[in-house]
């Protein structure tokens, strides 16, 4: 059997990376969009707007306050969402902080791109984006 290594990291690289983590989901930072964009909505208003089963909604609006992403409310039977705005606060002190230490030269800035046709056949899902890769040589068909 292996050992696992554990690191002590400070509280604030424990925090963003638990916020990171919760974020990790497509729906997750939907849902955040949504609350962004009005706050103090209840399950139900989500579920509305998100096309999900109300169960699969509310499983993520727990990931999000484990994470204390979201301040959960009880108004009578309404249980509200709502932002914990100090922890979105520290997270994007920390991005910005992050992304003013490194630099991207324009060539590595434009390797992805979108294609303007829509994709058809099996395995469709994966031509979404069409990747290039300046250093690599491609073999032509003669």
């Amino acid at each position: 059997m292996g050992v696992t290594k554990h690191l002590n990291f400070d509280i604030e690289t424990k925090a963003i990376g638990k916020i990171c983590k919760a974020l990790g989901h497509p729906t997750r930072i939907q849902i955040m969009t949504l609350l962004w964009k009005r706050n103090n909505r209840t399950c139900g208003e989500i579920v509305e707007l998100i096309p999900l089963a109300q169960s699969t909604i509310s499983k993520h609006l727990l990931e999000l306050k484990k994470a204390n992403l979201v301040i959960v409310t009880n108004e009578g039977k309404k249980t509200i969402y709502s932002i914990e705005v100090e922890n979105i606060q520290m997270l994007k002190m920390y991005l910005t902080s992050y992304l003013s230490t490194i630099e991207l030269s324009e060539q590595n800035k434009a390797t992805v791109l979108t294609t303007k046709r829509k994709p058809r056949g099996r395995n469709s899902h994966f031509k979404q984006y069409n990747y290039q890769f300046p250093d690599k040589i491609i073999k032509q068909a003669m």
